[in-house]
């Protein structure tokens, strides 16, 4: 099987390096994270002009087209430069479900605006202590010309700056997707500091109006919708490790080959080449499962095994990487004028997010045993 990825897609991948490597050098990347959100808009209107924030969007809503797994590459190159930008949340939680499961009003709406920059659209899919947006805690409840919703969400990336946050919500046993407006009344925004050291927020909805044009999705319609932003999430982040998991690595092997003791390199210790060899293995095998569970999400497929794997890998490759380059490193790995520690504290973040290992290790489990109960009677 040719695992090799098309010529047009290379350059996207291409120009995307590019880009994301002019606005995170070392220097930019601190000015970015004194501020209070993580974010660099610069870098964001770049990406916009390039074209690459329509990488998922139709060419009618002014993107490129070009599918989800396309814009899986554009994950994994922000990993790679642990870029200031919120590609998982706004381009695969809010766009790719704007784009799948919206009304055509609300394509028409939101979609040019994400794609050339000027709109930013977060989601917000987990709640304390449960990350499944299919059975949301928050709730709602109709009203005349809409819902009014109420509940709590936690570590919503750029709440506080976004035009429309999109999440879910359950009436009475209808699940529902929504819109909310962050600015709105019955909006509290609470300030999460999260383990990679950026921002989030707290989103406190307490009866919030929300119009019938801002219901995304209600019913079978609304499960759909949120089973896709699940996955689609899990396997954007799972790439983005890809990026960071590789650069690390990377980072690793050209310390440890300019790196003495004892008058040679310390790549040329055996156990130490063996860690960064494993560390090589480790970062190829999470770029194969990411890959196939990309390719049948954006080919419609069934795609939940697939994607429950990628983000076992994900958080185990992450975390297994990020030792290894901190113990090859020794104390060099923690400084923080070294860049290697803003990849273990990300790296460390999306090992945990949407979903850790040892869950979803027990997911796939219960999967596996009840398709065998149901095949064997």
């Amino acid at each position: 099987m040719d695992f090799t990825i098309s010529e047009e897609l290379k350059s996207v991948q291409q120009l995307a390096a590019q880009i994301l490597g002019d606005f995170t050098e070392v220097d930019k990347l601190k000015a970015v994270e004194a501020q209070e959100e993580r974010f660099d808009p610069a870098l964001w209107q770049a990406l916009a002009e390039a074209g690459l924030l329509g990488l998922d969007i139709e060419e009618a809503h002014g993107g490129m087209g070009m599918g989800f797994f396309s814009l899986t590459t554009l994950c994994e190159e922000v990993g790679r430069c642990v870029a200031p930008v919120p590609v998982v949340p706004v381009l695969v939680g809010a766009a790719g479900v704007l784009r799948r499961f919206g009304t055509d009003a609300q394509k028409d709406q939101w979609l040019p605006g994400i794609a050339n920059g000027s709109h930013r659209v977060s989601s917000a899919l987990e709640e304390y202590g449960n990350e499944n947006p299919q059975a949301p805690a928050a709730t709602a409840q109709k009203e005349d010309g809409g819902y009014a919703i109420s509940g709590t969400k936690v570590c919503v990336v750029g709440a506080s700056s976004a035009t429309r946050v999109l999440l879910s919500a359950k009436n009475d046993e209808e699940l529902l997707v929504a819109l909310i407006d962050p600015q709105a009344a019955g909006v509290t925004l609470n300030p999460q500091l999260v383990t990679s050291g950026e921002t989030r927020f707290e989103l406190v909805l307490d009866n919030v109006q929300v119009p019938a044009g801002d219901i995304v999705a209600t019913g079978g319609a609304a499960r759909e919708a949120m089973n896709w932003a699940q996955q689609a999430t899990q396997t954007a982040l799972a790439a983005t490790a890809v990026g960071l998991s590789d650069k690390m690595m990377r980072i690793t092997g050209s310390y440890t080959s300019e790196r003495e003791q004892f008058d040679r390199a310390i790549a040329t210790f055996q156990a130490v080449s063996h860690r960064v060899a494993d560390c090589y293995i480790d970062v190829e095998c999470l770029r194969l499962v990411t890959q196939q569970a990309a390719s049948l999400i954006d080919q419609g497929r069934p795609a939940g095994d697939a994607v429950t794997m990628a983000k076992i890998w994900c958080g185990d490759v992450a975390h297994r990487v990020s030792q290894a380059a901190q113990h090859c490193h020794g104390g060099t790995g923690v400084d923080r004028d070294y860049p290697l520690f803003r990849y273990c504290l990300m790296a460390r973040q999306i090992e945990l997010e949407a979903g850790n290992s040892a869950r979803m290790t027990g997911l796939l489990g219960e999967q596996i045993a009840a398709e065998y109960l149901s095949a064997t009677g």
